[in-house]
């Protein structure tokens, strides 16, 4: 009988945002006991190497990293057809960008106020 109890090796998606709008997806096979920063450094992408040089796998300096949407740190254990992602950090806090453009077109002109029916009251 054979021993199904762990496999030899993993599949696992690396998927990483390198820039605005650019995205890149790749698929690498690992040995069974692998983590996070296996995965990462099995891309071979020289843009995710240097996102692992530069600053560290931080949320305040550089780079975070994560499984499945969730953040994780370099050492985590990885499981057969995991997506391991990599998160650039944000440049603009998303409420204060929501404010900003508010500000900009005013809020007669954005959501539910934008199509109002025709004698209807203001927010309906």
């Amino acid at each position: 009988m054979a021993d199904a109890a762990a496999p030899a090796s993993i599949e696992v998606t690396v998927v990483a945002c390198v820039g605005p709008r650019e995205t890149r997806e790749w698929v690498v096979r690992l040995a069974a006991p692998a983590t996070l920063r296996d995965a990462l450094a099995a891309s071979g992408d020289p843009a995710v190497l240097a996102m692992l040089g530069e600053g560290g796998m931080s949320a305040t300096g550089g780079f975070a990293a994560g499984i499945w949407g969730r953040s994780a740190s370099l050492d985590a254990a990885l499981a057969d057809l995991d997506r391991v992602e990599v998160y650039r950090p944000l440049k603009v806090d998303p409420k204060v960008a929501r404010r900003e453009r508010f500000a900009r077109q005013g809020a007669r002109t954005t959501g539910l106020f934008a199509r109002q029916r025709p004698g209807g009251k203001a927010g309906y």
